[in-house]
């Protein structure tokens, strides 16, 4: 396995985002409160969607403006996950673990690229 990234599709943070959205989809399959479904599924496609639109537009200044959306698209997700939980939805501890996982690994990526926001 090559440590080179080529493309947004190479980055783990935005693979452990799709991982994290599909999850979301297929738990809520079921779920009739559509609006609060709308939400959450839109929180969970915004982390992916917004690495990978910072990502290729091939600016570090643009790429770490796009990491802090997704960012807080990750505590939007949580927050919702949270109150799933709370109203006996459906089952979110693991998903409530993956996104504070996910939050610190952009973290880390955001203070790795602020290194060369200068140049």
């Amino acid at each position: 396995m090559s440590n080179t990234i080529e493309k947004f599709e190479d980055l783990v943070i935005w693979q452990k985002g799709v991982e994290l959205a599909v999850q979301i989809y297929n738990k809520l399959q079921n779920c009739r409160d559509f609006g609060f479904r709308d939400q959450i599924q839109r929180s969970a496609v915004s982390i992916p969607s917004n690495i990978s639109e910072g990502y290729d537009r091939k600016s570090n200044k643009e790429f770490l403006r796009f990491l802090r959306i997704a960012k807080g698209s990750c505590a939007e997700l949580r927050t919702q996950l949270i109150i799933a939980k709370k109203i006996n939805l459906f089952d979110t501890e693991n998903l409530i673990e993956d996104t504070l996982v996910l939050s610190s690994m952009i973290q880390k990526m955001i203070s790795y690229r602020e290194k060369f926001n200068n140049q």
